[in-house]
């Protein structure tokens, strides 16, 4: 739509004067989205309430996503499915869609889903032939058929309700490309076609998993290997170390190794994530997580634990290898 004049409005004064032309454009891409997803909430909502009276009570129109609030707890696959195909019945039977004014005295004898609370005397009515009489004042399509197509994309509960996700018309366009475009490149990078991805994947995570296992299984030995190595390279009551290429969980599994063999009391820090352990068997008199309660904030440090082990993090190195002496000091005057 355009109008012949071009004015420029200051920020003090946002609004052209009175009587002034002005010219416009709509953005006829993004208002046709729009007419396609408020028409289709409309066909979606009365095919619902028609099916399994379910009622809308809110309707959300984003930029990417559609949903509407349904008055039932939860639908089963199969009911989904019926939905889907009833409104995509529907838009094939490319249906008129009309919109016109009545009086509220007029709006009495419609078949109106709910009677709307308006000022005056009028109201608008759009009307789906033989599907839906609904008082709006959107922007809809002329017929069912410019809808194309509708997707139901997810439900959730909400408040004891169910919200229904869904797309109509272009979105539902672009989102089967990119749909087919996804699935049609995994299929070509496992050898297969799109049937037989799911085999295909559930297969790739059944090896997965015995990898997985096997890889435990090699971890536990190393953390035995060095467990049994640090024990014997440290003659005294503490094992104090630090690893540059280790997680805080490898560290917790060679801990728990050394205090199954050993008395000695364990701290180790990773400098590949600023964090610090300490374990013992129970062999010495320090209460783990009950110091780093009493001493942690002192340090800068965040973390907890129980009597025999607790762990800690850092912002940066300092505080944590001044944290690791503190320790080292603490126990040795317990021992």
């Amino acid at each position: 739509m355009y109008i012949k004049k071009l004015v420029k409005c200051s920020i003090n004064s946002p609004h052209p004067p009175e009587n002034t032309t002005v010219e416009c454009q709509i953005e006829w891409e993004l208002r046709y989205d729009h007419m396609q997803q408020h028409t289709g909430q409309h066909l979606l909502s009365a095919i619902c309430i028609d099916e399994y009276d379910a009622h809308t009570s809110s309707f959300h129109l984003g930029k990417d996503t559609v949903s509407i609030d349904l008055s039932v707890s939860e639908f089963s696959d199969n009911q989904l499915i019926h939905i889907e195909n009833q409104v995509n019945k529907a838009i094939y039977e490319n249906r008129v869609i009309k919109t016109y004014f009545v009086s509220k005295e007029q709006a009495g004898t419609l078949p109106l889903r709910k009677m709307p609370d308006v000022e005056g005397d009028e109201m608008r009515i759009v009307e789906i032939d033989g599907i839906d009489t609904s008082a709006c004042a959107g922007t809809h399509v002329s017929r069912t058929g410019e809808l194309g197509l509708m997707k139901l994309l997810k439900t959730e509960k909400s408040k004891g309700n169910t919200r229904v996700y869904f797309i109509f018309g272009g979105r539902a366009l672009k989102d089967y490309q990119q749909t087919h475009n996804v699935l049609t490149t995994l299929a070509n990078q496992h050898s297969t076609n799109r049937e037989g991805l799911i085999d295909k994947i559930a297969k790739i995570e059944t090896e997965n998993k015995q990898y997985q296992r096997e890889i435990e299984e090699l971890k536990g030995k190393i953390d035995h290997f060095l467990a049994q190595e640090l024990i014997q390279t440290h003659n005294d009551p503490i094992i104090n170390k630090t690893f540059e290429d280790k997680s805080l969980k490898e560290l917790q599994g060679i801990a728990r190794q050394i205090n199954a063999a050993s008395n000695q009391c364990v701290i180790f820090t990773t400098t590949l994530e600023n964090k610090l352990l300490i374990s013992h068997n129970g062999s010495i008199s320090v209460q783990c997580g009950p110091l780093f309660k009493q001493e942690l904030k002192n340090f800068n440090g965040k973390g907890g634990g129980n009597n025999t082990s607790a762990q800690a993090a850092f912002e940066n190195a300092n505080d944590l290898d001044t944290f690791k002496n503190f320790l080292d000091s603490k126990i040795r005057e317990s021992l």
